[in-house]
């Protein structure tokens, strides 16, 4: 249950559009001075080593961020995104790949709160390091799903909730329209970030009907796909479902994402998706 080790896959493609997506969320909420949460149910370790066994094993970060690092020009909009990335690598070499704890970390105010929840064992441990001393963050052992029961709505009705879970759990995509029509329930202003893998194209599409089902207003949809659907193992493309979208970042998207296939779809094989699938 609990096998997944997202350091395997820290930095890929997948990793990159969710957390281009994500600072571009806590910008536009970084707006105005009224704090709010940042509420993250699946959060590994926080950081990754890109030279580790793990990493070095399957090699994704090589054809996900390893090729924007490459660029000697990138978009304005990526800006906040690489700046953190370049606090923890300082010099030319990419060393360090940071989970969504770490770039919220970074990103988030002094009056902004935290709330991280992992199960894993081992990478339990390692993001309460990460959060030892910080006094804006509480981070638990405890199942991801219930928190959005548990901790919403925040005090100061402002948030962004990221639930992305390994999906190797296959209820993962049952669980997760039946959590987020609960959380909406409690906290229908909030930005909720869905990020998800196209492993099985019947599989993924089922659940974003689901959630399109629900009768939740305002839901955009960003997928990057490398390669076409197909029947084979492994991952061909990922998304982001976002309810409660920034005004802004349909437009920003339809900046990045063209840029970003011409960078990252090395073998011209891929495609991506900028939808709003329920208006206001």
């Amino acid at each position: 249950m609990l096998s997944y080790r997202h350091s395997y896959h820290a930095g890929n493609h997948a990793d990159v559009l969710k957390h281009i997506v994500l600072t571009l969320c806590i910008n536009s909420l970084k707006e105005k001075e009224k704090p709010f949460l940042y509420l993250d149910t699946h959060s590994g370790a926080g950081r990754y080593l890109l030279q580790s066994e793990h990493s070095e094993k399957t090699g994704e970060y090589l054809s996900g961020i390893n090729l924007i690092w490459q660029q000697s020009e990138t978009p304005e909009l990526l800006n906040t995104y690489l700046s953190v990335l370049k606090r923890y690598n300082p010099f030319d070499n990419l060393k360090y790949y940071l989970g969504s704890p770490l770039i919220a970390k970074q990103l988030l105010r002094e009056q902004d709160k935290i709330n991280l929840t992992e199960l894993h064992p081992t990478d339990y441990p390692l993001l309460r390091q990460e959060f030892s001393k910080d006094k804006r963050a509480r981070v638990l052992r405890e199942d991801g799903f219930s928190q959005l029961k548990s901790k919403l709505p925040p005090e100061s009705r402002r948030g962004i909730v990221l639930i992305d879970p390994s999906y190797e759990i296959k209820d993962d995509y049952q669980k997760i329209p039946k959590a987020l029509l609960e959380a909406y329930k409690r906290f229908a202003t909030g930005i909720y970030l869905i990020w998800y893998p196209v492993v099985s194209r019947t599989q993924t599409q089922k659940m974003i009907d689901e959630i399109v089902n629900l009768g939740i207003k305002k839901i955009s949809q960003f997928e990057f796909a490398i390669k076409p659907d197909n029947n084979q193992k492994g991952m061909t493309a990922s998304g982001m479902i976002v309810i409660n979208p920034p005004w802004k970042l349909q437009q920003q998207m339809q900046t990045i994402m063209p840029w970003l296939k011409n960078t990252l779809d090395t073998e011209k094989t891929g495609n991506y998706l900028i939808k709003e699938l329920v208006p206001e």
